[in-house]
């Protein structure tokens, strides 16, 4: 059923072991098998806080699991890149002429590890690494307001220095006048006293109150600076990101977007090259077996995909659906991004890289060129406009610093609405679990009818109710969750099979 989504549900709500704080049987989840699904229907699931690992699609029990998951997307047409994201970006460029001697492999720090390993058939572990950030407003504006200041001072200075050619005598901030001794017959040469057609000397007290409003008026001119509106300020570092990128020596690390599900004739080419560069990483980043990483995981994991191929008016000219993302260096292939490009966002899978090259602090670099690349799609297909970084996990250091990349925001795991990171922190610092929209507000996509859940029996297609009254619909339990988890519009649209 060609433009169809067929999915199986799992009925199954077993505890398993947690890969963030390594407990054995905290972990609940909710999931689903997709034999295959449009990019629109994927693209409502995550909107829902779901998520794939190859074609198994899951979603945490947000109130009962040890470490909630909550979706996070960042807004990547106001991306505003840290501080410490700009210094990545200038340090793989560096790093790209003159690497470092003596590194050794497997290495790992800070925000580019990549938390817990994948384990088989337990979809848990978060796809890629992404750092964030906040840009200080224009510095033009500063400049100009202390050069007019600056002007005033400066013209003051100079009709102070002409009063000083009178007699005035400038000393520790004052002036003083220095008494010439004078003769009541004496007549005085010409040119000599006080010029009637310019104003009288300052005192010193004057002189001191003047140069205290020049300094305040500096001071004024340097805050209205700052407090430029903020829609000039993403101008200008929108600017300032692209033109990190284009920084000549990152053109020696290539990018290859390769259409893996189904496989491109690049992907096929290059598929055992990126195969052994997920090993290496497996092994040496999450310290895997190496009997465990097969080839038949590593295509299960992560390239196997339900998402179809589709290329409709309004999307890129790559079209929607599951991709590798290729980083080149010097004709090696050194990592890979595993994304899915959906109508409204690009999502983030999983990033590997090859150990040696853990220097380049690829997870971080990954993710701003992940966002480069939504923002690059963005010109082709408007309604493109976020980047999917999985999940944030507020309890754990490894997938809490997603938050910083600026702006992003938090799916409410109750009403299923986007709230910014910086209100939900509070929460969540108070408790794991929280619901981060604000009281009042329902679910308006959780109203469902479960007879009007789209099932596929026998090779029929017919709505639940029918489905019903031919089996005595000894599952409505599990439907009934299935269709509240999914949301109306998906419940009545993906076609359920049941057996």
């Amino acid at each position: 059923m060609s433009g169809r989504s067929i999915v199986e549900w799992f009925a199954e709500h077993e505890a398993y072991r947690c890969g963030y704080c390594g407990c054995a049987d905290t972990n609940f989840s909710h999931g689903m098998w997709a034999h295959t699904m449009t990019c629109q229907d994927y693209q409502d699931l995550i909107d829902r806080g779901w998520r794939r690992s190859g074609k198994y699609v899951y979603k945490p029990t947000m109130d009962q699991t040890c470490c909630p998951q909550y979706t996070i997307k960042c807004a990547a047409l106001q991306f505003r890149p840290s501080r410490s994201q700009k210094k990545v970006i200038k340090k793989v460029a560096k790093l790209l002429v003159n690497p470092p001697t003596g590194s050794k492999s497997g290495e790992q720090g800070g925000p580019d590890s990549q938390g817990p390993s994948m384990v088989e058939d337990i979809p848990d572990r978060q796809p890629s690494n992404v750092d964030v950030p906040q840009v200080s407003s224009g510095e033009t504006q500063v400049v100009a307001g202390a050069q007019q200041v600056t002007a005033g001072a400066t013209q003051d200075k100079e009709s102070g220095l002409s009063r000083e050619s009178q007699g005035d005598v400038k000393e520790g901030g004052a002036s003083c006048e220095i008494e010439k001794p004078s003769s009541s017959n004496k007549v005085p040469r010409p040119g000599e006293g006080p010029d009637p057609t310019k104003p009288p000397c300052k005192k010193a007290k004057l002189l001191r109150k003047q140069r205290k409003q020049e300094k305040e008026a500096l001071r004024q001119a340097a805050e209205s600076a700052q407090s430029l509106p903020w829609k000039k300020e993403q101008k200008e570092e929108k600017k300032l990101f692209e033109d990190f990128l284009k920084d000549q020596a990152l053109s020696r690390l290539e990018m290859r977007l390769v259409r893996s599900e189904p496989n491109s004739e690049e992907f096929s080419r290059t598929r055992m090259e990126s195969f052994e560069v997920y090993k290496k990483y497996q092994i040496a980043i999450h310290k895997d077996e190496p009997d465990k990483c097969t080839m038949k995981q590593w295509t299960r994991f992560l390239v196997d995909s339900p998402l179809q191929e589709e290329h409709k008016p309004g999307t890129p000219a790559c079209g929607n659906g599951s991709f590798h993302q290729q980083y080149w260096l010097d004709g090696k292939l050194i990592a890979v991004g595993v994304v899915d490009i959906l109508p409204n966002c690009v999502s983030s899978v999983y990033l590997y890289y090859d150990p040696d090259y853990h220097y380049l602090s690829l997870g971080t670099y990954s993710a701003l060129r992940e966002i480069a690349l939504t923002r690059q799609l963005h010109e082709s297909a408007p309604r493109l406009e976020y980047y999917y970084m999985g999940f944030y996990i507020h309890t754990c250091s490894k997938m809490k610093y997603k938050g910083n990349y600026d702006p992003s925001f938090l799916l409410c795991p109750e009403v299923y609405s986007w709230v910014p990171v910086e209100k939900c922190r509070p929460k969540l610092d108070a408790s794991n679990y929280a619901r981060l929209e604000d009281p009042g507000k329902a679910d308006e996509n959780g109203n469902i009818d479960v007879d009007r859940v789209l099932v596929l029996y026998e090779q029929q297609l017919m709505p639940y109710a029918i489905y019903r009254a031919l089996t005595g619909g000894s599952d409505e339990d599990d439907v009934r969750l299935y269709a509240t988890l999914a949301g109306r519009i998906c419940a009545e649209r993906i076609i359920l099979f049941r057996n």
